[in-house]
């Protein structure tokens, strides 16, 4: 990845224009408030550096944050895989490139997961919290995948720019002096070989960019997947697509063209 695409990541928000758009924003700030309470975070306050009491996201609280949040972002990807997956054999039809997309995601926040795993080892009463919270959440998005895919990728849009909110504030934290532990701290053996971190950016530090990178990407994935005909549009991030996009791009079709190659194929 392009280090200088990973260090301009900023954090972004699409405006809620419908009520299905309204709908998914509300249910992701509501899931935020209780990942808060679960979590016990507590932001800084972005107008001081002033160490007070009210602050209290010590490193062992981020990496907590950031475990309960990876092992419930790594649902929906899955979730929308699979179910496309079914539809596509149920239907006899072709996908659209849709899965792979979708597979690509989940996998990655997975592998987000095992590396915060790998500088911490969650309590029983954490493990508990994320079989719960998996439990719901699964069986939630799945029926609401199966009423309203398009809402859905609209609310992973926004919950992914939570996640990299999240992550900005604990790049910050950490570029403050507000977490030492992890100053001099080196990104687990399996976090350098999957982001293939090159030589004298395999920190702490560094890990955190490269994964609110993937977050940032989520987000507009999903936000892109969101505007798009659920049943007819092609995936324009599948890596087959992707050629067929550059094939078309001099022609006037667009993917209005590629959606009808796609109706002729299938």
């Amino acid at each position: 990845m392009d280090p200088s695409r990973i260090l301009a990541v900023r954090t972004a928000h699409r405006k809620a224009y419908t009520w299905q758009d309204r709908a998914a924003l509300g249910t992701v700030r509501l899931l935020r408030w209780g990942m808060d309470f679960v979590s016990g975070y507590n932001s800084r306050p972005a107008d001081t550096n002033t160490p007070s009491k009210a602050y209290i996201m010590t490193e062992e609280k981020w990496i907590t944050r950031f475990i309960f949040l990876e092992s419930v972002a790594g649902v929906p990807g899955m979730v929308a895989g699979m179910l496309r997956h079914l539809k596509s054999i149920r239907r006899m039809r072709r996908d659209n490139g849709w899965i792979e997309t979708l597979l690509e995601e989940a996998y990655n926040e997975r592998m987000h997961l095992l590396a915060f795993l790998k500088l911490a080892e969650p309590g029983l009463a954490m493990r508990f919290m994320v079989l719960g919270a998996q439990w719901v959440f699964f069986s939630g998005f799945s029926l609401a995948y199966l009423i309203s895919p398009q809402i859905c990728h609209r609310f992973v849009g926004y919950l992914e720019e939570e996640a990299v909110i999240t992550y900005s504030k604990a790049i910050r934290d950490l570029e403050d002096g507000h977490l030492p532990a992890w100053e001099g701290l080196q990104a687990p053996k399996m976090a350098i070989k999957y982001w293939q971190m090159p030589e004298g950016q395999r920190c702490m530090h560094s890990l955190l960019l490269y994964v609110r990178a993937d977050e940032a990407k989520h987000r507009d994935v999903n936000h892109t997947l969101g505007n798009l005909d659920q049943n007819m549009d092609p995936n324009p991030f599948a890596a087959k697509v992707r050629a067929q996009v550059q094939s078309v791009t001099g022609s006037t079709g667009g993917l209005r063209q590629l959606r009808e190659n796609s109706r002729k194929e299938t």
